[in-house]
């Protein structure tokens, strides 16, 4: 096993008043390597946005302009998103949901 040592005592990153988190598995069960990189772009900007139920409300144009992503990327990650099950939108409002199994999204 791998010895960590801290690099930067100084600057050791703690969790103040809100936290975002990826699980680990969104790695290495390959939900990272099969999202495009719109795809990657929206879904890190829902997960560091949501509150801690994983809901946000942020409007498209507000959105693709954070991003610097077109009306269409966005729709297509969006879409894309939602058919893998990672997130799930009423239109107004989003929701990073719980990973699902892996095979059931890259079938």
């Amino acid at each position: 096993m791998i010895q960590k040592t801290i690099l930067n005592p100084k600057r050791v990153r703690t969790i103040q008043s809100s936290f975002a988190c990826i699980e680990h598995h969104f790695v290495s069960d390959g939900f990272l390597k099969h999202l495009s990189h719109h795809e990657l772009l929206l879904y890190f900007f829902l997960v560091l946005a949501a509150d801690r139920n994983g809901l946000s409300y942020y409007s498209y144009d507000k959105i693709c302009s954070l991003l610097h992503l077109t009306l269409d990327q966005y729709v297509d990650a969006r879409n894309a998103l939602i058919d893998k099950d990672l997130i799930a939108f009423n239109g107004t409002l989003f929701q990073v949901l719980s990973l699902p199994p892996k095979q059931e999204v890259f079938k």
